[in-house]
């Protein structure tokens, strides 16, 4: 999986940069990160919020809270019922610009669809963000986890299949010091906590150019993933099969599914630019 190394940064690359050095106190605008934690503060465990509780899951004061509520509300993106605010759908906006400006998505949902209709297993995309997994596409065959997984589910990436697709792609000096910075949890009995095995499996993953989980995410999971590459071989994102071990195992899903896994990401990859 081959990788680009972008370019370095000039940090005199605007006439005077050395003089004018911008601070983390001038490019930090304070009032919108409280706004973004706001937005943030709903999920599914709070699908609604008085003032209160959202002072209380961000940490700002109640008057702070209100004001960015009501600017929220009068720009349409949160409502109030009675004493509780609630998201509204406009908020999708935010996330569908995202998926919207990568190349690939449109292209891979319907290769997708079709890669789980003849695997009768369930498929997924996904992007690294941090030590996370964020799902970009999911088209599910049936329900294997006990996660409910969505378009901007998380998963670590540590014992992910796509996640281990995507560390491998990083040049090497970041993946060791990603990998020595991650909280490598156990989720089962079988994850690979310790950083020296991890590096070493990311090495094998980055020479196969596929990864296979096999119940370290969860028991009864397998997952098979592959690169989605530009022309010029860079990682974009991952995609996946999942299955349970009773219903393939580890041979009969790089038998039987990586072949169509490959050629998919190949299709998806072919109509991206350079």
């Amino acid at each position: 999986m081959a990788t680009r190394t972008p370019a370095p940064l000039s940090a005199a690359s605007d006439a005077g940069a050395d003089a004018e050095t911008l601070r983390p106190s001038d490019s930090h605008v304070q009032s919108f990160a409280r706004g973004l934690a706001v937005l943030r503060s709903f999920g599914a465990d709070a699908p609604t919020l008085t003032l209160t509780q959202a002072a209380e899951r961000t940490g700002l004061t109640r008057a702070g809270v209100r004001r960015i509520l009501l600017t929220l509300q009068g720009l349409g993106y949160v409502a109030l019922e009675g004493r509780d605010f609630r998201l509204t759908p406009k908020v999708l906006e935010l996330g569908f610009a995202y998926l919207a400006a990568q190349p690939w998505w449109h292209v891979a949902q319907p290769l997708m669809e079709e890669l789980t209709q003849t695997l009768h297993e369930s498929t997924s995309a996904a992007v690294l963000d941090g030590d996370d997994i964020v799902y970009v596409l999911r088209v599910p065959a049936h329900k294997i986890m006990s996660i409910n997984l969505g378009v901007g589910s998380r998963l670590p990436a540590h014992c992910t299949s796509m996640g281990r697709v995507l560390l491998a792609a990083l040049p090497e000096d970041e993946r060791e010091r990603r990998v020595a910075a991650m909280d490598l949890g156990a989720r089962t009995s079988r994850t690979v906590t310790d950083p020296d095995k991890l590096l070493q499996v990311l090495s094998q993953v980055r020479r196969k150019g596929w990864a296979l989980i096999n119940e370290e995410l969860e028991v009864g999971l397998i997952s098979l993933a592959v690169p989605i590459c530009d022309r010029s071989g860079r990682v974009v994102a991952a995609i996946n099969v999942s299955s349970q071990p009773q219903r393939r195992n580890a041979t009969a899903m790089q038998e039987q599914c990586l072949p169509a896994l490959l050629a998919v990401a190949q299709r998806i990859g072919e109509v991206l630019p350079r």
